[in-house]
């Protein structure tokens, strides 16, 4: 073999081995942090070169002064109030200030049209815009959300999902499957960007964030012919975690023993933290968002003359809905742990008010 072949043939290898670890290997730092007591904790590894651009775009913005509570109440002042009706005036307009800020497009604020992405301007009271509805609606979410044990003290506002837009970044929908070739009806052999870039299946939300399809598979005995759970169940159910994993920017050791996943006894507390958000966003879908379809297919694209056109629905028509990231982006903690509803204690005085939903057509 003469030279000038060696140093092809040198210069091809050298470009598949760069080709294979550029993109399957982390640049360093990595750091190893210990959760829990000494021989009973787990270990997460973090990489403080990536983990800083998550913390800085995780920032909450300054909240307004605190609103007094004295005076007449908002329901005696407006009509049609029917959640927020407890609150002082002062109170009800920095919450109304507030949620558009959180949710109006920064466009329609600009033009000074923010109340109207809601309102009739004309008629406060009236419902007729379909947002007004929608947001009543949201805002009985919210008060459900913040009495969920998974949220704690910590409680949530528009803006842990919303951050200014319409529409939260984080959604997800069914996909349109191919329903013909190599790639199989069950959204598996092709790319799933829910599961890491990985084979696994491609809508890992459908089964467990809206369905309450069983997520424990791991076998409870020695021998594997007493676990009857498929290979199809196992894949979906390893797809949810990695979206998880990925959405907590955390690894598996955050909720799990490695010494055995399936284990209560052993798992760190976070693990029943993250059950009941698994439960919490499940309800989110079912009870708030699915219901609502029929208004967001009336108004596919929001608001008319509202800003930039921003679909409301998926590929297949169904709603957009919530899973792990829509709240974390990245971190274990949403908006690295801030207090939200400290700041927003109009939040709290929400009351039950009817459930609204498409059912009810705006009048």
């Amino acid at each position: 073999m003469s030279t000038f072949n060696l140093k092809v043939g040198a210069a091809v290898g050298a470009l598949v081995l760069a080709a294979i670890l550029v993109p399957t290997f982390e640049r360093p730092p990595v750091v190893s942090v210990q959760n829990g007591f000494r021989g009973t904790g787990m270990v997460q590894v973090v990489n403080p070169r990536l983990r800083a651009p998550i913390i800085a775009a995780n920032q909450v913005p300054e909240a307004p002064e605190a609103a007094d509570n004295d005076g007449d109440r908002a329901s005696t002042i407006y009509q049609n109030v029917q959640l927020l009706g407890d609150l002082s005036n002062a109170q009800f307009l920095r919450i109304m200030q507030a949620m558009t800020e959180w949710v109006v497009p920064q466009e329609v604020r600009d033009a000074g049209n923010g109340c109207a992405y809601c309102h009739n301007v004309e008629n406060m009271a009236s419902d007729e815009v379909y947002t007004k509805v929608v947001s009543r609606r949201m805002l009985q979410m919210v008060r459900t959300i913040n009495n969920h044990p998974h949220v704690g003290q910590t409680g949530v506002t528009c803006y842990t999902c919303h951050r200014g837009r319409p529409v939260p970044a984080e959604v997800w929908s069914t996909p349109m499957l191919p329903t013909h070739g190599l790639q199989a009806q069950t959204g598996q052999n092709r790319v799933s960007p829910a599961a890491g870039s990985s084979s696994m299946p491609v809508d890992p939300y459908s089964p467990y964030l809206l369905g309450d399809q069983n997520i424990r598979v791991i076998s409870q005995t020695s021998l594997p012919r007493y676990n009857t759970t498929s290979i199809q169940q196992t894949e979906g159910t390893y797809a949810l975690m990695m979206h998880m994993s990925s959405s907590l920017g955390a690894n598996c050791t955050f909720c799990h023993n490695s010494r055995s996943f399936a284990n209560w006894d052993g798992s760190p507390p976070q693990r029943a933290t993250a059950w009941h958000g698994i439960r919490m966003v499940r309800e989110v879908n079912t009870s708030y968002i699915v219901p609502l379809t029929p208004l967001w297919a009336a108004h596919p694209n929001g608001p008319p003359e509202a800003g930039p056109r921003v679909a409301r629905l998926g590929p297949t028509g169904d709603a957009l809905k919530v899973n792990c990231a829509t709240c974390h982006r990245g971190l274990n903690r949403p908006l690295n742990g801030a207090p939200m509803l400290q700041d927003y204690p109009e939040l709290r005085a929400i009351s039950g008010g009817p459930a609204r939903s498409a059912a009810l057509v705006p009048q």
